[in-house]
């Protein structure tokens, strides 16, 4: 497997493993029924990997990408987000190993103690997973950003949830 940040040469292919993670109709967990319309455009796949506070990873095996997921630095903490698991590849252990590749790079080579993260609060298969890789509910959740074009909510109510994970025992007692 190659961990390697991902390049405007990727932006096409990782554009189309969003779309088919979190839409498609294959994988164990998905949006297909919360949410309708494309999960990421192009233009947004670009600018994540022009900005220079965004790593967004490409995840190859046998030269084929097969995930992607990005580590945003912000002010105190990394953001874990535009993680895609081919849907033919997910429930194989991949999702995790790639998650904790993305908190190591944020803790040794970003410098944070803490990832976080946003979860459609309706996805709670999706939520227990983080939940078992030692992310808590931070209690905060805020209206499904329309406005954002990553989809629109097919059933009402859909929220995004906040959820962290402190990579620091001695932290941990401080928040």
């Amino acid at each position: 497997m190659i961990f390697r940040l991902a390049s405007k040469n990727d932006a096409i292919k990782i554009n189309t493993l969003i779309n088919q993670a979190y839409r498609g109709e294959k994988g164990w967990t998905r949006e297909t029924e919360i949410i309708e319309g494309n999960r990421s455009l192009l233009s947004d796949i670009i600018k994540l990997i022009e900005n220079p506070i965004s790593n967004l990873f490409a995840i190859e095996i046998n030269d084929m990408l097969v995930a992607c997921i990005c580590v945003e630095e912000k002010k105190d903490k990394a953001y874990i987000g535009t993680f895609a698991v081919n849907p033919n590849l997910q429930n194989q252990g991949l999702g995790k190993k790639i998650l904790n590749l993305a908190e190591e790079y944020a803790i040794k080579e970003l410098g944070y103690k803490i990832t976080s993260m946003a979860v459609i609060s309706q996805r709670k298969e999706l939520i227990s997973f983080y939940e078992r890789q030692g992310y808590i509910k931070t209690g905060r959740k805020f209206e499904y950003p329309t406005d954002l074009n990553i989809g629109v909510p097919k059933i009402k109510g859909v929220t995004i949830e906040h959820l962290e994970k402190v990579h620091n025992k001695s932290l941990e007692r401080n928040i």
